[in-house]
């Protein structure tokens, strides 16, 4: 076992920003089967479910900065969600204005 990589300021410049019709949310509720209930931004709760390219590299748990896709169809009830951010990353969203929850 070797030691873990201290992770410092250096990883903001990967965040994730939403484009096109992305919205950020919070993860609040937690459903079982890869699903969640996130009150997103735009004011609308949607029932996301966790992509699976990151199912079982990111975990989600209640109250995590996540950045949801809103389906074509059913957009204001459904969604996935496509990425998760890190204590530091909802920190620097909310510094410059992406975050206003």
């Amino acid at each position: 076992m070797g030691k873990k990589k201290v992770k410092s300021e250096e990883e903001l410049s990967n965040i994730k920003l939403p484009v096109a019709n992305d919205v950020i949310g919070i993860a609040k509720k937690m459903l079982g089967n890869d699903r969640l209930l996130v009150s997103c931004q735009d004011g609308k709760e949607r029932l996301c479910r966790i992509r699976g390219k990151m199912k079982r590299r990111m975990w989600i748990r209640l109250e995590d900065i996540v950045l949801v896709s809103p389906w074509d169809f059913q957009s204001d009830k459904r969604g996935d969600i496509i990425w998760r951010y890190k204590r530091n990353q909802a920190e620097w969203l909310r510094r410059n204005g992406y975050l206003k929850i």
